[in-house]
């Protein structure tokens, strides 16, 4: 690595891990040439790299700024059936759940982190470690609410979105995909309505068609958020049980919702005397610094059930999620009791001592540093390569982005045709009650070898050109 590629690393970082943020100015030329003792045409030559990675911006006359992120051509505030309606698509779920082994090629379709990071080795050597060296810990019963250790430890990670937990509040789940499922069984009845996003995660989706309830899928801006004001037009109209959200570095547009919108929708909640079951399972990998805070920080009366997992920041394999249930508590502890009683206790020992012992952090610390500039790669990339009316969402952290095509598009028959060529996505009918966003799909980018998944999108480009062409004929 060359000097000047050397120093703009060392920039690049510091922007990333926000010591320098949008629109500040950067040292002068000639200041950086001093305190890293190099030459000017050195540092020229860094700023100009950065400069190509749209990281910085020249100002004649004034220096080096930081430049602000482009986020155009957003995808479209949703407008979903303004009625609760129950959830289908699961086969067409199935489907795609089916085909994770025997896809050959790349796979953008599933939302599945970076588990080849070498700051996992201490977690991998832990687990090798408890299994051998305390082998019948793994063989009896738990404490059902989770490991003490683990539930100490979350409640420290805790703080960094503004909640203060206790151990005793939070229940150990077998991912966030069980946690999302146990909230939603304990806060209704068969037939209740929940209001969600549109789009949401399939998974969400899932659950709620599992519990036999229906969804009033709420307009969604690709920047805010759901919108405070169309819920609440719903809750006037129809008798909602429940409020689903996943408000930070949401799947699959990517926004975070602002804080002051995060406390106006708890505040409506306590309004209509309603619970709000929160996902924060991206929360974690949010590339702003300090990570946004939770609805649940907000939360003075117990009714924000926090969901969470390490499926998205660490592995989905690892299988330990939690919840923080607030008043309903009990209620949840007897749902996780009769749904799958207690979870295995490896992971959960295992990752308590990869937290207490800084792992976590430096891990998380390091998959931050990796996605944002991945984010901004596959931008490029669609731009460069998709059709010019393409609408893309900008997300602020994770590792999944959204693409809303022109309606000439149908996401159903684009996949089918992809996987003959070997690139997989998440269609769009996936995130809605009905099948909503056939134009639509979801990406993933955790995929660090930059090389394949360009060549994917380039093969994903040239057959939406086909399909527009053979629709003009």
């Amino acid at each position: 690595m060359t000097l000047y590629q050397k120093l703009a690393k060392r920039l690049r970082e510091h922007i990333q891990h926000g010591f320098y943020k949008a629109g500040d100015k950067l040292p002068s030329v000639r200041q950086l040439a001093q305190e890293h003792n190099v030459s000017i045409s050195t540092v020229q030559e860094a700023y100009r790299q950065l400069e190509q990675d749209q990281l910085v911006e020249a100002k004649p006359k004034s220096g080096y700024f930081v430049c602000q992120p482009k986020k155009d051509n957003l995808p479209s505030t949703s407008r979903p059936p303004q009625r609760p309606l129950e959830v289908s698509q699961w086969e067409e779920v199935l489907n795609m759940l089916m085909i994770r082994g025997s896809l050959k090629g790349v796979q953008l379709q599933h939302a599945m982190p970076d588990m080849k990071a070498p700051t996992l080795k201490p977690l991998l050597k832990t687990l090798s470690d408890l299994s051998k060296q305390k082998p019948e810990l793994g063989l009896s019963y738990a404490d059902i609410r989770g490991a003490e250790e683990l539930r100490s430890q979350l409640c420290r990670l805790a703080v960094a979105s503004g909640c203060q937990l206790h151990p005793d509040d939070l229940v150990v789940t077998s991912g966030c995909q069980e946690a999302i499922s146990v909230c939603l069984r304990a806060v209704t009845e068969p037939g209740d309505i929940i209001a969600i996003e549109s789009p949401s995660f399939y998974g969400s989706m899932q659950a709620i068609k599992a519990a036999n309830l229906k969804a009033m899928e709420i307009p969604t801006h690709p920047e805010t958020g759901m919108s405070i004001e169309a819920l609440e037009l719903a809750l006037d109209q129809w008798p909602i049980k429940a409020i689903f959200v996943t408000p930070t570095c949401n799947n699959p547009m990517g926004y975070t919702m602002p804080e002051e919108r995060k406390e106006q929708l708890y505040k409506l909640a306590q309004n209509y005397d309603i619970a709000i079951i929160e996902d924060d399972i991206y929360g974690d990998i949010s590339y702003q610094f300090p990570r946004p805070k939770t609805i649940k920080s907000f939360d003075t009366d117990g009714r924000v059930l926090l969901c969470s997992s390490f499926s998205k920041s660490i592995a989905p394999g690892i299988r330990v999620g939690w919840i923080a249930p607030g008043r309903y508590r009990d209620k949840v502890t007897h749902v996780k009791y009769v749904s799958s009683s207690m979870c295995p206790v490896f992971p959960q020992l295992a990752i308590a001592k990869f937290i207490r012992q800084g792992g976590y952090n430096k891990h998380i610390r390091q998959m931050r540093h990796n996605y944002e500039p991945q984010r901004d790669h596959l931008l490029k990339v669609i731009k460069a390569h998709f059709p010019s009316d393409t609408r893309v969402s900008f997300p602020d952290g994770s590792f999944i982005l959204w693409v809303e095509l022109t309606p000439k598009i149908d996401s159903m028959k684009l996949v089918e045709r992809c996987r003959k060529e070997g690139v997989g996505f998440a269609p769009g009918p996936l995130f809605s009650a009905t099948g909503k966003y056939r134009n639509c799909f979801r990406l993933n980018f955790s995929e660090q070898n930059t090389e394949r998944r360009e060549a994917a999108i380039k093969t994903l480009a040239k057959i939406i050109k086909e399909m527009l062409a053979e629709k003009d004929q």
